[in-house]
């Protein structure tokens, strides 16, 4: 492809990304950007940003059990149901201290499996200090990771790249044997200040395709023909290194940045196969036509695909991905006027917990799990009442949920005061991040403390001087979550044992289930069936009558969704 075609397309370019599976997608690169970066990552590990844009509802997203009569006098019309059948709100974790009680919204089945599998952390309370709730204003503090009265030309993920990698020049040393691809994705139409570095604006490609054209793109774009002076678009030597030069030059490269960028990136997704997992379309109850059909779900499956490559150490090597969910800016019709659980807000949050669901199946299916931790952000929160258009106004706080294998799972903070205006700042999100940062990506405490946020932010001190306990939302060793997933889903022993004429038998789960609990002897056989019946969250015994039964030795066994588990019973005479 012609220099001079390529550049009379700029404008057109400039800003919007390409696309693959019709997925725009933006290749964070600008020549001062990524000055230090050459392939110095000392892991393989990923973070997920999926932005909740418009300022998510966390009060309807995160009901507080305990103040639910506060909750539903504060937001009467919007006001999840306590008792309402399957709408109600779904109990998250029974054993967690009263205070901090809370229900899903009825919508987030998903969210919930994902929670008891211990593949989600969530974290109340989120904000900075004196939230001004700005959407543009909020994005921008959100991005930059800086306070209000910060005004960064850079972003914390470009502050994050920019340390982690030995001093190259971009374009010229890359893409290279050690990183072919970009180090950022932005999957979108926009370009965030996440990824600027020392006040550059990354610029975007934007070439429309599907995975099987998208590349040819490049080469076919319209244009004229060199003329045979400046044969290479290049400026005349007596402008060499001015800063028209450097930004010529720097648009020059973006031709050969694109081609390679472009066609390792196709390569990558046509050696991946298509995902396994059923991923979510549509919203399959009542909602605006506008909000029906999930718009993650491809997003997900792309960045599934990508990091896949066909087989290990195949895929993209892309450190940073951000991914994006609007229609969260819900002043008005948040629900249906006859049904709070339904409505815009209902379908977001549906679409946000199926579409997590299948991409961790997904990257599980794919092994590709201990790499990818998800992590949400949202300008602000909104305000604890309602207003009389069945929606809710700008707040400030609200709830971060990280997902993935490396997530730390559990709750952390407590529900906020019913009684106030606004949701209260527990965490400043900078401490999530930092969390993040040092132990999920493994970045040194000091680097993250002088070169990304410029403040300790993970054992220091807050902006007021006072002692931050740290976040420790993510793990940096993998491990497993049996003892997690056996708090909160266990068989207990029977008692007495032995047994003469009667045992107790106790149980826990975590979520409602259809509870088998059955006798067996020693070579297998079914002696009597105990318990076959409905059960709600939390503790439960049942008593067994063996009076009739011989003296010996019995398998009590149970099976309870998550729970599936067997003990010994001996039965004397």
């Amino acid at each position: 492809m012609k220099r001079r075609s390529f550049l009379k397309k700029i404008p057109l370019a400039a800003g919007v990304p390409f696309a693959i599976s019709g997925v725009p997608i933006n290749l964070i690169a600008r020549n001062n950007y990524f000055r230090q970066m050459a392939a110095s990552s000392t892991n393989d590990r990923v973070i997920v940003i999926l932005q909740l844009l418009g300022g998510n509802d966390g009060v309807n997203t995160i009901i507080p059990v305990e103040q639910y009569d506060q909750y539903y006098n504060r937001r009467a019309n919007i006001a999840i149901p306590e008792k309402n059948g399957a709408r109600r709100y779904i109990p998250l974790d029974g054993t967690l201290a009263s205070p901090d009680q809370i229900g899903l919204h009825p919508d987030m089945l998903g969210m919930k499996s994902l929670y008891d599998n211990g593949r989600m952390a969530v974290v109340q309370g989120v904000s900075y200090k004196n939230n001004n709730g700005s959407h543009f204003r909020g994005r921008d503090i959100w991005n930059m990771g800086g306070g209000v009265d910060d005004f960064y030309s850079s972003g914390w993920v470009g502050r994050y790249l920019q340390s982690q990698y030995a001093p190259k020049v971009y374009p010229d040393d890359f893409p290279n044997a050690s990183m072919p691809d970009p180090l950022a994705i932005e999957l979108g139409s926009d370009v965030s200040l996440v990824f600027h570095q020392n006040g550059n604006i990354p610029s975007s490609i934007s070439l429309g395709g599907n995975p099987d054209s998208f590349a040819n793109l490049i080469d076919n774009l319209e244009g004229f023909v060199d003329q045979g002076s400046d044969p290479r678009g290049k400026p005349p030597a007596s402008l060499l290194n001015s800063p028209y030069w450097k930004e010529m030059n720097w648009i020059l490269g973006l031709e050969d940045k694109s081609e390679d960028y472009a066609a390792r990136l196709l390569e990558i997704y046509n050696k991946s196969k298509a995902t396994s997992v059923t991923y979510p379309e549509v919203y399959p109850f009542n909602a605006p036509d506008g909000s029906k059909k999930n718009r993650l779900t491809p997003q997900l499956q792309l960045v599934a695909r990508l990091l896949d490559g066909g087989g290990p150490g195949l895929g993209a090597k892309t450190k940073v991905f951000l991914v994006k969910v609007g229609g969260f800016d819900t002043h008005a019709d948040q629900v249906e006027s006859y049904d709070p659980t339904m409505g815009n807000h209902a379908s977001l949050l549906y679409h946000i917990s199926s579409a997590m669901k299948a991409f961790q199946d997904d990257l599980k299916a794919r092994g590709i799990e201990d790499r990818v931790l998800t992590v949400t952000m949202s300008e602000f929160g909104r305000r604890i009442g309602s207003n009389g258009s069945y929606g809710t106004d700008h707040g400030t706080g609200g709830p971060m949920f990280i997902f993935g294998k490396g997530a730390n799972p559990g709750v952390y903070g407590t529900n906020p005061d019913m009684t106030a205006n606004n949701v209260g700042m527990q965490y400043d999100y900078r401490q999530i991040y930092a969390s993040i940062l040092e132990d999920w990506m493994q970045v040194d405490k000091q680097v993250i403390t002088d070169d990304i946020f410029f403040k300790n932010y993970i054992d220091g001190t807050d902006d007021d001087g006072k002692s931050l306990v740290k976040a420790q939302v993510s793990n940096s060793v993998i491990s497993g979550t049996e003892d997690f997933i056996t708090q909160r889903f266990h068989l207990k022993e029977c008692f007495p044992n032995p047994a003469k004429k009667t045992t107790t038998i106790g149980f826990y789960i975590n979520t409602p289930a259809m509870v088998e609990l059955s006798l067996y002897d020693q070579q297998g056989k079914l002696v009597k069936h105990i318990l076959q019946e409905q059960k709600s969250i939390g503790e439960h015994e049942v008593s067994l009558d063996v009076a009739d039964l011989q003296p010996g030795t019995y398998i009590y066994r149970i099976y309870a969704g998550l729970l599936k588990d067997s003990k010994k019973l001996i039965v004397k005479p």
